[in-house]
């Protein structure tokens, strides 16, 4: 049923004669429905757009079709370097019956230097061809023969220095700025927030590659026209799902990530292996889609492992690699020409395409390769398809075929703020939104999939309420007493270091957004330091609610001094730890790819942070090459803050005269000889020392602890400013981490 009605839908969006742009079909939503914000604030899901009956006249009726656009790659060259594997030396193997005298030139291939220990192989190997809108190029080949190094070739995800050869856009050079405007790409994962419904993410893509001068109301009715595009209606109010919650097909997903590429309508669009791990129906599907969204003027170049014969009839230029070579280039229908003079006729019932991938394994396995298949292929575009040297079919500069484009409904951008830049991109913002809106969608986005997941903000509040509760039950209305000012010291130290500890949850967090991220950034979606800002916003309330509930639990349950202003204090202390805890934790996300070895870092280094603190050694007893750690522990600052915060009152009294006998061997001696002892001291050291004399006030205790170089203030807002800190040094690793290029 789900493939009748995108048949359905598919034939009725064609055009005869000429096709519209997807902009154009969408730009007629708001016309037929009067979708003002006013008249039809809430559009109903179920409402059959306009704009998809084509029975009305058409704007391009006149046969004047949106300006042709060619992609053409030539002598298109990827080397790398890998590294040999040395072999054991016979100690640790059996041993050859003919050995080498040289292990190097054991471990190396027979037509490589001896000496080398990596050698050089060739992903691409002169690749040439073009591509045109309105058509499908599929890129074919078995597992390791270069398809999507060549879709990534084309697409700009290698970098120049290692790629050989020219791409170009109706003759002109492609910038990679330019590109990553008038193109997107579809990576082979689906790469989706999961508890987010198909419309929602399609919304959120809207609103990231739409202008903010286009209403949120046109907005809602181009992803509504873009569902029913793409087939997707009856799985709108649908969640994405993962392995724990049930959501939409493997072949609904595959489309939902064309459709968040495909919002703004791209000229180019590139895609890894739609069709993988689909059925064949499902796989259909896609690429009938992927045939509408061509026919609406965009180039579609895809890689595709082996398509039936449904899906080869959807093609319109093919290019099968084998190992890194072109073996043939062309339309589907000039298969069998192709292969019957090559002396290999293709059986009248066979698919052509298992024919032909069957006949290039079977040539990559023989002695000879498959070398005379890629000599006779050239030789035959030199004989029967001699390449065109019109490179460009408009007459126009790409410049002004693009304007003309976008004019007519295709590639919705904002324009350019302006600058002196003069090339094809200088009328194109880079962005289609300010910074302050991408940072609303982001964190709108982040707060729906929270809200969908409590769990997790469950878990960690658990887990605070838990510790304040097992602290505030152990160290219950502690006193003044020199054994109470060692479990006072004890809770602030533990305390502390648990705030820190919690927030290793934040680890998994990007993690699992990290290739999200990747994906949406590549084609600029929107600014790193949008996500990075909106990545802060975000954990500031749950970090305010978490810290009120500890300090709250713990403050007035073990006894703390200061009253309601030393409560503030230790309420703002423990935001600020949780602060800089959770940058601390996102910025290692940011470095470490995977989630055992982050927790392992995130420990480790929470572990080394309380031992320099100044807890369990005073700052000034620690060696001179480890001080610069103590000065760089994040729990050296609340730690210290909140014992300021505690005993910085230098007239209040701690430990009185019969006081500096309790942890000691004369503890328990009566008070009458503790007396006698107290006067006895007080007449050696000329003072008149009693048994109510106070010893020891809060600031001799600050100074016995070492905490004497900043006030509590500081201390406060040194912890903010390492939040800070963390949060700058995660924009960086991911604007390092993230070019999404080969090299």
């Amino acid at each position: 049923m789900e493939l009748e009605d995108l048949t359905q839908t598919s034939l009725s969006r064609r055009i005869t004669g000429s096709s519209r742009t997807l902009g154009q079909l969408l730009r007629h939503v708001g016309d037929a429905r009067n979708d003002t914000p006013e008249e039809n604030p809430n559009p109903n899901p179920n409402h059959h757009h306009h704009v998809l009956e084509l029975s009305e006249p058409s704007p391009l009726a006149n046969g004047n079709r949106p300006l042709p656009f060619v992609l053409s790659f030539s002598n298109l060259t990827y080397s790398v370097k890998t590294r040999r594997k040395l072999k054991l030396p016979s100690l640790f193997r059996r041993k050859n019956p003919n050995p080498s005298p040289n292990p190097l030139a054991a471990a190396s291939d027979p037509g490589e230097p001896a000496g080398k220990l990596s050698r050089t192989k060739t992903l691409l190997d002169d690749i040439s061809g073009e591509a045109r809108d309105g058509e499908i190029l599929a890129v074919l080949g078995a597992s390791g023969s270069g398809k999507s190094t060549l879709i990534d070739a084309l697409a700009d995800r290698i970098s120049k220095e290692s790629l050989k050869g020219t791409v170009t856009l109706n003759g002109e050079i492609l910038e990679s700025r330019l590109l990553k405007v008038i193109s997107a790409y579809v990576m082979q994962d689906d790469l989706l927030y999961p508890m987010l419904t198909v419309e929602e993410t399609l919304m959120f893509s809207a609103e990231f590659r739409l202008p903010r001068t286009l209403s949120r109301t046109k907005k809602k009715a181009r992803v509504q026209a873009l569902i029913d595009q793409l087939g997707l209606r009856s799985a709108a109010r649908t969640i994405i799902g993962d392995e724990g919650h049930r959501g939409v097909s493997g072949g609904e997903r595959r489309r939902v990530s064309i459709g968040i590429d495909i919002i703004h309508d791209p000229i180019i669009l590139f895609l890894d292996e739609p069709t993988s791990g689909l059925d064949s129906t499902s796989a259909y599907m896609v690429v009938k889609v992927l045939q509408l969204i061509a026919q609406s003027g965009s180039i579609v170049i895809m890689s595709v492992h082996q398509p039936s014969y449904r899906i080869l009839s959807l093609l319109d230029r093919l290019i099968f690699l084998s190992r890194g070579q072109t073996v043939y280039s062309g339309p589907p229908s000039r298969l069998p020409l192709f292969f019957s003079e090559f002396g290999h006729p293709i059986p009248e019932n066979e698919n052509r395409t298992e024919f032909a991938l069957d006949l290039i394994r079977e040539l990559e396995g023989s002695s000879g390769g498959t070398k005379d298949l890629v000599e006779f292929h050239r030789s035959w575009q030199s004989r029967k398809l001699p390449r065109s040297t019109d490179q460009d079919p408009t007459g126009l500069s790409l410049k002004d075929a693009i304007s003309a484009s976008i004019s007519r409904g295709k590639l919705v951008l904002s324009a350019a703020s302006g600058g002196g830049d003069t090339g094809p991109s200088s009328d194109m913002a880079t962005f289609a939104n300010p910074i302050w809106v991408e940072m609303a969608v982001l964190a709108r986005r982040s707060f729906m999939n929270s809200r969908r997941l409590p769990e997790l903000f469950a878990v960690r509040l658990g887990a605070v309420l838990v510790t304040g509760f097992i602290l505030a039950t152990i160290f219950w209305q502690l006193d003044n007493s020199p054994r109470g000012i060692q479990e006072r010291v004890g809770f602030f130290a533990f305390a502390m270091s648990t705030t820190f500890y919690t927030c290793a949850e934040a680890l998994p967090i990007f993690l699992q957004e990290r290739y999200i991220f990747m994906r949406e950034t590549a084609y600029n979606a929107y600014r790193r330091s949008s996500y990075v800002l909106s990545n802060a916003l975000v954990s500031i309330p749950s970090q305010i609610f978490l810290s009120i509930a500890f300090a709250a639990e713990t403050f007035w349950a073990v006894g703390l001094a200061g009253g309601v202003s030393g409560f503030v204090f230790y309420f703002f202390t423990m935001l600020s730890s949780f602060w800089a805890g959770s940058s601390f934790v996102t910025f290692l996300s940011g470095v470490v790819a995977h989630v055992t070895l982050g927790y392992t870092v995130v420990v480790a280094t929470l572990a080394y942070f309380l031992l320099f603190s100044g807890f369990f050694i005073n700052r000034d007893r620690i060696p001179l090459y480890w001080i610069w750690f103590h000065y760089a522990s994040l729990v050296k600052y609340p730690y210290e803050g909140v014992l300021q915060n505690e005993f910085d009152d230098r007239n209040k009294c701690f430990v009185t005269g019969s006081q500096i006998f309790d942890n000691s061997p004369l503890g328990n001696i009566p008070d009458s000889l503790k007396a006698t002892l107290l006067k006895a001291m007080g007449q050696s050291l000329g003072i008149n020392l009693t048994s109510s004399t106070c010893v020891t006030t809060g600031t001799d205790i600050l100074k016995q602890q070492g905490v004497t170089d900043l006030s509590k203030w500081n201390c406060l807002l040194v912890l903010v400013a390492w939040g800070f800190f963390f949060r700058i040094l995660f924009y960086f690793s991911l604007l390092l981490g993230s070019k999404n290029k080969r090299r």
